[in-house]
């Protein structure tokens, strides 16, 4: 592997490398392997088909890096659960939190990455082009993305854990729980579409040139 090929291609292997460590960190003893399996399952499924179509479209660094940080989240939340992870834990305790907010930090980015991911294939494959439509989209794909992740962890709970319902969902006796993770994914959409526009504009120009 050559210096340029380092240079060139860095965020896919960053990517790569972050995912291959982060899975072989988190299986070891995770607190509960069905949950770890559950929470990782849609990380990997998105890794591939990230890896099989990069050499026909590649994708910008920050979208790429993105991804990397949001799958070390999800394999932190997978290794402890999201309800028990240590570092929130201790926040918990600190500031006298009602809650540990693992949660709701991992669905921030489950709104975040994919509003980046959206929003790029649009701007370059579509002829929507920037305006109206553009953002819209970019926000309501992960926020349909994330209520239907509510809904596959209904369905796994119903399956496999129809007694321990509340505890395998980390609910923390919030009655909101679920709304609440998809307004903080709606919160990173957003933060990606109208904070971070123009540093995405940027990084997508450095791959296509344009």
């Amino acid at each position: 592997m050559t210096r340029t090929h380092l240079n060139k291609h860095w965020p896919m292997w960053t990517f790569v490398v972050v995912v291959a460590l982060s899975s072989l960190w988190s299986a070891i003893e995770p607190v509960d392997r069905a949950t770890w399996f559950f929470e990782l399952l849609f990380g990997w499924i998105g890794f591939v088909i990230l890896v099989v179509t990069y050499p026909r479209f590649r994708f910008s660094s920050l979208a790429y890096l993105s991804c990397a940080f949001f799958f070390f989240v999800l394999a932190w939340g997978a290794k402890h659960t999201y309800a028990e992870v240590p570092w929130f834990n201790w926040l918990e305790e600190t500031f006298n939190l009602s809650r540990n907010h693992a949660d709701r930090f991992g669905h921030f980015f489950q709104g975040f990455v994919p509003a980046i991911l959206v929003r790029e294939l649009l701007l370059r494959t579509s002829k929507i082009g920037r305006g109206g439509w553009l953002t819209s989209i970019s926000i309501l794909v992960p926020l349909a993305c994330s209520a239907f992740y509510e809904l596959l962890e209904m369905w796994w709970v119903a399956a496999f854990y129809p007694t321990e319902g509340p505890d395998w969902l980390g609910h923390q006796n919030d009655p909101w729980d679920a709304q609440w993770d998809m307004t903080m994914a709606l919160a990173g959409a957003m933060l990606a579409v109208f904070a971070l526009g123009w540093l995405h504009r940027r990084s997508i120009r450095k791959v296509t040139g344009a």
